[in-house]
């Protein structure tokens, strides 16, 4: 994830995950168009399934006084409840990235992934029956 938020466009991107790191896996400065700059906080996850409403509150209860911002990575899913949670009124909002935004973005970036463009060619009989 370091190098995903590097790429960008993060600076002072910083992994602090481990045991007893209170709900917060890293912390990093987003700049905007080189003028303006968000500290920001962000979790990870490594899940198979669904990241539930309580997860967000809980990152979200982590994120207090520590910054404003902050970004919510799984390689699984959200529930409803979760995303509305992100987004509720009167609290932080908290971004979400999850598994799919997160291959896309490795797509994107070409970090771990090939691509490979298939081109399938078949023949097309009824054409070639109806020539004179």
């Amino acid at each position: 994830m370091q190098r995903i938020l590097r790429e960008k466009g993060f600076v002072q991107v910083e992994v602090t995950g481990k045991s007893g790191d209170g709900g917060i896996d890293g912390r990093g400065i987003a700049k905007i168009n080189g003028i303006l700059s968000f500290h920001i906080v962000f979790q990870c996850k490594r899940y198979k399934g669904k990241v539930s409403s309580k997860e967000i509150r809980d990152f979200r209860g982590a994120m207090v006084g520590r910054t404003d911002k902050g970004l919510f990575i799984t390689t699984g899913s959200f529930t409803r409840n979760a995303i509305d949670e992100a987004t509720r009124d009167g609290a932080p909002t908290i971004d979400l990235i999850d598994g799919d935004k997160l291959a896309e973005t490795l797509k994107e970036l070409g970090l771990g992934v090939k691509v490979k463009i298939k081109e399938e060619i078949s023949i097309d009989e009824e054409w070639f029956k109806n020539i004179d």
